[in-house]
């Protein structure tokens, strides 16, 4: 399919976005616990969308036959992902997260391939190819030395996990239940619709959440006084209204117009982005290997593309 400036703008603004939280979410990983931290992200979207989303308010009927579907994908999206993610940062490197979320494409062509019959071809695979090895290229440095001191811990297994959850997550996006496509399907706005995601999704959050507070260790410290809860506040409402309400959003958006297999190739811009937002708020000039990782994911979307049927 032929991508429009307005399926790029829907399908670069997540990695965007998620480049920043690869920044502060990992700055407060060790200050809250993970899986709480991931229902607190949740409740304030919660809050932020609610206006938004009044409309769903009065259509109990609607959202009561549709329960299990907005809790299937609320207990992926909004529940599971993150808290993954966030768990696998207790003891997985930066790096090896990275470099598993680069699978993405994989996991998308499989996912698709088991649970809806949508063929891999050749290019969809070269480009899997060519956009990992932009990812590759940025995390080793340009070494690819570095590469061999790469260790392997549980983190990375809950980080497969993440991935594999959010691969069932998107396709569930563009390949939603019969109750969920055409004229079945209610007038939710983007709004509405992924503020019913974050309500099922956060009701699991919280029951993960309170199954933390049961088995966290004795010696975890939470934070004491508003000096030592303000960074944080200000981590937490930047995750929930950047990587969350406008990544969701454009995630959303960008799965419908291109696919969740095209997608998953512009999630892995995030390293790429990341150097970005260093370069801008840290003066930490790009290298050489940031433009060469660029064109190789760049090449591995144009490739993949071409061919990958819209849903």
């Amino acid at each position: 399919m032929k991508l429009t400036a307005r399926h790029l703008f829907f399908l670069v603004m997540p990695p965007l976005m998620w480049a920043g939280n690869a920044v502060v979410g990992r700055l407060l990983v060790g200050h809250l616990p993970p899986v709480f931290m991931n229902a607190m992200r949740w409740a304030l979207v919660a809050v932020l969308l609610a206006p938004l989303a009044r409309g769903v308010w009065r259509q109990g009927g609607l959202v009561r036959a549709r329960w299990a579907h907005l809790a299937f994908i609320g207990a992926l999206g909004v529940g599971s992902y993150n808290a993954l993610q966030y768990l696998a940062l207790q003891t997985s490197s930066p790096l090896n997260v990275t470099l598993i979320a680069s699978s993405m494409p994989v996991w998308m062509m499989v996912v698709g391939a088991v649970g809806h019959g949508q063929h891999i071809t050749r290019r969809q695979a070269l480009g899997a190819v060519l956009s990992s090895a932009g990812v590759v290229l940025v995390l080793a440095r340009g070494s690819w030395q570095a590469l061999q001191h790469v260790h392997w811990v549980a983190g990375d297994l809950l980080m497969l996990l993440a991935a594999l959850a959010w691969s069932v997550y998107s396709w569930q996006l563009a390949r939603p239940p019969v109750h969920m496509q055409g004229g079945q399907r209610p007038a939710w706005n983007w709004a509405e619709f992924l503020w019913l995601q974050v309500v099922f999704g956060l009701a699991f959050a919280l029951l993960c959440s309170g199954v933390e507070q049961a088995l966290l260790p004795p010696q975890f410290q939470w934070p004491v006084g508003w000096g030592a809860w303000q960074p944080l506040a200000l981590g937490m409402a930047f995750i929930a209204v950047g990587p969350s309400i406008l990544a969701y959003w454009g995630w959303g958006k960008g799965v419908a117009a291109a696919g969740p297999t095209v997608a998953a190739f512009f999630s892995n811009l995030t390293p790429v982005f990341a150097a970005g937002w260093a370069w801008l708020l840290l003066g930490q000039v790009p290298q050489w290997y940031h433009p060469v990782a660029l064109l190789l994911i760049a090449a591995g979307i144009m490739v993949s593309s071409r061919t990958a049927p819209r849903p």
